[in-house]
């Protein structure tokens, strides 16, 4: 099934292969990424979508000496296949297997890492001017970004800069299939379906040579001026040829009698090109065309009906926010909903349903979505903005200065906080409660489970102040719905008593806490349990009462460094409870990056479950 692509181990087995036999190829890369993932989960329909644009640059270009750079990385998995591991693939995104997205510890293929998007223009021009400044005339330097990228803001910072030099070995493919991970929104998005569907540029292309033959050469030159300017009122070239770019396209990213000659006449150019592709997301596999959003990032799935196999039957985190905001906003039309393209992965495509007018898809925009909401807040509406709490991490600047600077009622909702498993330390929310600890003034909380979610998320919502939720990707445990009801900020609630140690946590490794100190108690030891709820303001009187015990554990599913127990550790030593000789420790991630694996997984290879946690705390309690 797999007899020619078993065959091509580097792309340099590839370039030794005739032409005529890269379609066959494309096949077999084709069915081997479905196969793959139907197996092990990741992202399909991004991969599929480029399979002959993958063969054709690394067929083209000289990789790993040319720098092939895939913006996101969420679509290089027939980039891998062809790049040396396509023995590996079966460990795709499995512990101490390859990761999901680009990696330079991974290949020499790799040349940078990526997982966030509209980074790949910066990176390419900071390698080709590289090249340039080491005398290194030959060497390009290749960005394969999608026009979903194109949302972002870095995108153009990286544009707008790459024009002004001249002589440079930048090449830059743009892939417009109309997706990111949801459709793309926007003007831009627009502009390039509008043109591309249109009659009058197929038209223009197809007869303006026919026309033109047919005149004498005076009147050819002008009519080729008019032809150049009606062709840049209406094609998308005008736009980056504006910002320095030379523009070829759009051409068929399916069709190697192209890509090819495109490919092998731009890479003898040395200055800023832009090759506009058009590609379908999910080509090839019928269930993954008919519904990209489901095929963009997939569970395991049967090979032959596409059918998603079983996740358990309890809603996760997401479903339980989103729902909860759709009930609160019927009741109070002043809520709106914000997201940066992830309608699906944050749930408000349930909120956009019902209130169309009051939801709004910036893209791919972080820090756009921010302050835009900040604009809706300004005149008296109260935004919910939706981000993954990694993705945030672009918008910090505008948390600050353009949100809680000027106390502007706001809920920021991060989802995706902690481990996030699959997708690895680009897509894990370690940092949100170390980051957003440090601004004055902002609410900061951490539901333990569903019910304090919904609680929360209330809280938030009566709050006057901006606020921020962070929860976890995965399931909820089930508990009985109580009706949502607001609490005092800056409250914890005191879960199991005990007198021999006390742990303090927050998010849902509270819940694991109370596994372990039931276990505990069958050993004798008697652990008091505390849901902080709070990360800021912390609950005072709920520590001072919790250092009442010999020993102190504070728990949390972020970075170690700068976060919840750090907070809890700066109010001890401040109001003197250290000087007793309270034993405190911090547990949390460590001060490193976790990899990508099975959450359950990791957490117990870092003793964040119950076993592991029983396990530190005997280790603390025993005598010296």
């Amino acid at each position: 099934m797999y007899a020619l692509l078993e065959t091509i181990d580097s792309p340099h087995q590839l370039r030794q292969l005739p032409e005529s036999e890269l379609p066959r190829l494309a096949d077999q890369v084709r069915e081997f990424t479905i196969e793959t993932v139907s197996r092990t989960g990741g992202h399909l329909g991004a991969s599929l979508g480029v399979v002959e644009l993958t063969i054709a640059l690394h067929y083209v270009f000289n990789t790993p000496e040319d720098r092939l750079i895939w913006d996101v990385g969420h679509q290089s998995y027939p980039h891998k296949i062809l790049t040396g591991r396509r023995a590996r693939m079966s460990t795709l995104r499995q512990r101490h297997g390859i990761s999901g997205f680009t990696k330079r510890s991974e290949s020499p293929y790799d040349p940078f890492g990526t997982g966030h998007s509209s980074t790949s223009i910066s990176a390419a021009l900071g390698m080709a001017l590289a090249a340039r400044q080491k005398g290194d005339k030959n060497r390009k330097a290749i960005a394969v970004i999608g026009d979903g990228a194109l949302t972002a803001g870095m995108s153009f910072e990286a544009l707008n800069n790459a024009g002004q030099h001249r002589g440079v070995g930048l090449v830059v493919v743009l892939n417009d299939n109309e997706m990111s991970i949801s459709p793309n929104v926007g003007a831009l998005s627009a502009y390039l379906s509008r043109i591309l569907s249109g009659p009058v540029y197929t038209s223009l292309k197809d007869g303006t040579g026919r026309v033109l033959s047919r005149i004498s050469v005076p009147l050819r030159k002008a009519a080729r001026k008019t032809e150049e300017h009606l062709k840049g009122m209406i094609t998308p070239g005008t736009l980056f040829e504006e910002l320095g770019f030379t523009y070829f396209g759009p051409i068929d990213g399916h069709d190697f009698g192209q890509l090819l000659p495109t490919l092998g006449n731009i890479r003898r150019l040395n200055d800023p090109i832009l090759l506009h592709v058009v590609t379908r997301k999910g080509k090839g596999y019928p269930p993954a065309e008919h519904s990209p959003c489901t095929y963009h990032g997939v569970r395991p799935f049967d090979r032959k009906t596409g059918t998603l196999h079983p996740n358990g039957d309890r809603p996760g985190f997401t479903q339980i926010f989103a729902e909860t905001l759709v009930a609160e906003a019927q009741k109070n039309p002043r809520i709106n909903a914000v997201t940066a393209a992830m309608p699906e992965g944050t749930g408000l495509h349930l909120f956009q349903k019902q209130f169309p007018t009051r939801f709004f898809d910036v893209g791919i925009a972080e820090q756009h979505a921010v302050t835009f909401a900040a604009g809706l807040a300004t005149e008296g509406l109260l935004p919910v903005v939706a981000i993954y709490s990694t993705f945030l991490q672009r918008a910090y600047d505008q948390v600050i200065h353009d949100v809680v600077l000027q106390q502007l009622p706001m809920v920021l909702v991060l989802d995706r906080a902690g481990l996030v498993g699959d997708d690895g330390p680009t897509h894990a929310g370690a940092f949100d409660l170390s980051f957003l600890r440090a601004i004055p003034d902002l609410i900061l909380m951490a539901p333990a489970d569903e019910n304090e979610l919904r609680h929360l998320l209330l809280t938030a919502l009566d709050s006057k102040s901006p606020c921020a939720i962070r929860y976890p990707r995965g399931t909820i445990l089930g508990l009985p719905p109580v009706p949502p009801a607001v609490v005092p900020v800056g409250r914890g609630r005191r879960l199991r008593n005990g007198g021999d140690m006390a742990i303090v946590g927050v998010g849902p490794l509270v819940h694991a806490a109370l596994q372990a100190a039931e276990r505990l108690a069958a050993e004798g030891i008697q652990a008091a349990v505390y849901d902080a709820r709070f990360v800021k303001p912390l609950d005072e009187d709920l520590l001072r009462e919790a250092a009442g015990r010999p020993c102190l554990v504070t728990l949390e599913e972020n970075s170690v460094r700068g976060g919840f127990g750090a907070g809890v550790l700066e109010f001890l030593a401040g109001a003197g409870l250290l000087d007793n000789g309270l034993k405190v420790r911090v547990w949390g991630l460590p001060d490193r990056f976790v990899p990508h694996g099975n959450p359950d997984g990791l957490r117990g290879e870092l003793e964040l479950d119950p076993p592991g946690l029983v396990a530190r705390i005997r280790a603390l309690l025993k005598p010296a």
